[in-house]
């Protein structure tokens, strides 16, 4: 589902972009609603980017990646936590393209989102190519979800990655290392 932010555009920066766990639901300017793998998942599209709700059974969570005044948590690369019974892993990168490569790469991404049952991107009046999109897909007792924030005033794109699933079993009885999968797309 593609559709017009009805926000003016401010001019942020990637630098600005905030991450954070389990924040109430912010106010949302588009939603989609999917049940994915037993997960009820909300995309939710904010002035200042995404959040994403989660529910399965009796666990809930969210994750917050917005410009956020006054957020103490940058975004960071990386992050592998234990929620309850679930896995929760984020990975996140910036790249830094050319004006006509972003373009081509904003082209493409919207594309992609807005032919996707399980997307959600939305367009910001007064930049062609400033937008936020996100793409879920769940099964086997996980849901992921892929999010691009873009920052054509510095040709830049952030780009991140989230899986939340069952622990596994031998994560359950804590005596087998976890690493994360890698940041690359």
């Amino acid at each position: 589902m593609l559709t017009t932010i009805d926000t003016a555009y401010t001019d942020t920066r990637a630098d600005d972009l905030a991450w954070a766990l389990g924040r109430e639901p912010l106010p949302a300017l588009a939603v989609l609603n999917l049940e994915l793998a037993d997960f009820r998942l909300q995309l939710r599209l904010l002035g200042a980017s995404h959040q994403v709700l989660l529910e399965e059974g009796e666990g809930a969570c969210s994750e917050t990646v917005a410009c956020i005044p006054g957020s103490s948590t940058p975004l960071p690369l990386g992050v592998a936590k234990r929620l309850g019974d679930w896995e929760y892993e984020f990975a996140a990168r910036v790249e830094t393209l050319s004006r006509r490569a972003f373009a081509g790469r904003a082209q493409e991404l919207l594309a992609l989102v807005a032919d996707h049952p399980h997307g959600l991107a939305g367009t910001f009046p007064g930049s062609p190519h400033a937008f936020t999109a996100l793409v879920a897909q769940g099964g086997e007792g996980e849901v992921r979800w892929r999010t691009w924030h873009a920052y054509p005033q510095e040709g830049r794109l952030v780009v991140t990655r989230t899986r939340v699933g069952a622990l596994q079993p031998a994560l359950q009885g804590g005596s087998a290392e976890h690493h994360p999968e890698p940041t690359g797309a």
